[in-house]
């Protein structure tokens, strides 16, 4: 039987397992088991604190989608393994340092349940985000995504995001482009499809079809890849309130080669266990 904790950042929520404790082998199968709604305990993502060899680094961070596929970044699951860290008392600090798969995110505790994660430097260059066959531009066009036209911006934070600008999020196609454009040739790696909606320079909506998990109530990378890229075009403010289905969270990036910080809550649902056997 293994211990878990449910949680959620605005109600994209998690498994999150010890392995630093109790070392836990997870293959794609027993990962889909865990996250089905309908026979598991259902979940967007599992996320693992384990041991890492990282000595810059205070624990090793893996993130699993609900389909079995890994994951570079999760934003709002950072913030939740920071607080599952310190109430496990597996680490009391006011900055918990994780590595990934692709970098390292410093998560701060901000008190009241609010942490704020800095999620590494925005790459824009088309062979990191795994945008094959352009050369690097400030929006790309794919003229062959469910037979529509799209146009997006495209970064890697950390993983790779496709934004796209709508007139109305409500009426964003999600269900209908989110899939199409996560599976299009042109990623090499799929991509997590965000919608976003201009409000205010201070202020954006946003849906999102996340890479291996489908349209969830919030993503954090998301977040943060839609308010650098409209700061990037100068349609944005260095500090933005993001709100997305499941609530909002705070995003602020100071320009090109600085680290953009994602701000919200984590939340712990309830404790259990399960059989994997």
């Amino acid at each position: 039987m293994l211990d878990f904790a449910k949680m959620h950042g605005l109600g994209n929520d998690f498994v999150v397992f010890d392995a630093v404790t109790n070392p836990i082998t997870l293959d794609a199968e027993r990962a889909a088991f865990i996250a089905d709604r309908h026979v598991g305990i259902g979940c967007d993502q599992i996320l693992l604190v384990e041991p890492t060899e990282h000595v810059d680094a205070d624990f090793g961070y893996r993130i699993i989608n609900a389909d079995g596929s890994e994951s570079e970044q999760c934003g709002n699951g950072a913030r939740c393994l920071a607080r599952f860290i310190a109430e496990r008392g597996l680490h009391q600090a006011g900055v918990t340092r994780l590595a990934t798969r692709n970098g390292r995110i410093d998560v701060e505790t901000l008190g009241d349940n609010q942490y704020r994660a800095a999620l590494g430097v925005p790459n824009f260059e088309p062979a990191n985000i795994g945008l094959n066959g352009f050369n690097a531009a400030t929006q790309y066009r794919l003229d062959d995504v469910a037979t529509q036209t799209v146009v997006f911006d495209a970064v890697a934070v950390g993983n790779p995001h496709a934004i796209i600008d709508v007139g109305d999020i409500n009426r964003a196609d999600v269900a209908g482009l989110g899939p199409a454009l996560e599976n299009h040739p042109a990623f090499e790696h799929r991509v997590n499809a965000d919608f976003c909606e201009t409000v205010a320079r201070n202020h954006i909506k946003l849906r999102v079809f996340e890479r291996g998990a489908g349209q969830t109530l919030a993503c954090g990378s998301a977040a943060a890849a839609a308010v650098v890229s409209g700061i990037r075009r100068s349609r944005l403010d260095d500090n933005v309130t993001a709100k997305l289905p499941g609530g909002q969270v705070t995003v602020d990036w100071s320009g090109p080669g600085h680290p953009v910080y994602l701000s919200g809550p984590a939340s712990h649902v309830f404790d259990g266990t399960i059989n994997l056997e």
